[in-house]
């Protein structure tokens, strides 16, 4: 449940405001000045935070500064006495927005809500760095799977686009996330988007934004997935799923560095390296007129194929170990053995939802058997339901 601190010298407003975003199901705080803001801030993880920029024994821009410097949480300035040049300041110093008083609830509500995505995206972001440094690994010591780690540290240190190829479930998503690990964008944002995912009416709005009133449901402003990842990685999943449309746009932010917001004019400057993936073949596609070659050759500077588990079933006993490590510490259990000659049979068989289907398979066994994996376990578990 979220939590927001608000601050405001005035007890009914923050009366008013801890009824309506309690009612909002919020766990809420409140503050009436800035110095027990700042104590309750140091003290305190919120997902975002209001303040009032009239009050008495710290204006409100000295509260922002100090709140800003003592985390990453977005901070709402709200006023009664409220002009552009002051929403301008609030926003040039770091606000995450600006609201007026009287405060209109509805857009309020939107804000908060916005603000705690963003402040979402951020701690994504900082666990995939520390698990990416740390646990997270490419798993195994094949032929084919040291080529593809080989090529990631060759191509991780430059801005080449890159194209990763490979079926479902090979863990394209983790080389993707190992090339803007080992990048000098390793300190910027990793924006993933599953182009498959994102009904085609709104692709376009998610990676380029939109303005205020440019559709029904554009209330007010959006940054896009470009601008979210200016200065580090955006990650295009199943680009072979793209509309045309949005093929376009994409090739001219790739050759131009610019976007533009949908319902906007303004050109926007963005500086994102792009990597894409797909389980599909795009050069076929490109012959259906489902894919744009020209885009296809942009994306391509690097291509990356990630092997399918059956052309590397000499990595299976380090992935089986791996995972039942992951597994038991994850489900609170004993870490569970397993037989050489279960491995032996999880060889034989044909991996068609490659290492997921493996990690599922590992996950079913050491929630089903009592104390050891063993071949009769992969026969009574894994080949009728696999």
């Amino acid at each position: 449940m979220a939590k927001i601190l608000v601050i405001d010298d005035e007890k009914s407003i923050r009366s008013t405001l801890r009824e309506i975003l309690e009612y909002e199901k919020f766990i809420v705080d409140d503050a009436p000045d800035g110095l027990e803001a700042l104590k309750l801030a140091g003290a305190t993880r919120y997902d975002a935070i209001l303040c009032d920029i009239k009050m008495p024994k710290m204006d409100g821009m000295e509260v922002l500064d100090h709140l800003l410097k003592l985390s990453d949480t977005p901070v709402i300035m709200i006023s009664g006495h409220g002009t552009i040049e002051t929403a301008v300041e609030a926003i040039k110093k770091g606000a995450y927005d600006y609201i007026a008083k009287p405060i209109d609830l509805n857009r309020l509500l939107v804000t908060i809500r916005n603000a705690i995505d963003h402040s979402s995206l951020i701690d994504e972001t900082r666990t995939l760095k520390r698990k990416i440094s740390g646990t997270t690994e490419i798993i195994g010591e094949s032929e084919p799977i040291k080529q593809v780690k080989e090529l990631i540290e060759k191509v991780a240190p430059t801005d080449a686009k890159v194209l990763i190829t490979g079926d479902n479930g090979t863990g394209k998503e983790l080389v993707a996330r190992w090339l803007h690990a080992l990048s000098k964008r390793s300190d910027g944002p990793f924006i993933e988007v599953n182009c498959a995912a994102i009904p085609s009416e709104l692709i376009e709005s998610n990676l380029f934004g939109h303005e205020k009133g440019s559709f029904t449901s554009a209330i007010r402003q959006k940054k896009g997935d470009f601008e979210l990842a200016t200065g580090g990685t955006l990650f295009l999943d199943e680009i072979g799923d793209m509309s045309l449309s949005a093929q376009a746009k994409v090739l001219r932010a790739l050759q131009d560095n610019r976007i533009t917001r949908v319902g906007g004019e303004k050109e926007i400057t963005v500086d994102v390296r792009v990597i894409a993936a797909s389980n599909k073949n795009l050069k076929e596609e490109i012959e259906k007129k489902n894919f744009r070659e020209d885009l296809y050759h942009r994306l391509s500077v690097i291509i990356i194929d990630v092997p399918p588990l059956n052309h590397r079933l000499d990595d299976i006993p380090l992935l089986v170990r791996h995972f039942i490590t992951e597994i038991c510490e994850h489900q609170g259990k004993a870490l569970m053995p397993v037989s050489e000659k279960a491995i032996t049979e999880l060889q034989k068989m044909k991996w068609t939802g490659n290492v997921r289907e493996l990690r599922n398979v590992i996950e079913r066994m050491v929630i089903l058997c009592d104390r050891e994996i063993t071949d009769d376990d992969v026969h009574r578990y894994v080949t009728p339901m696999s």
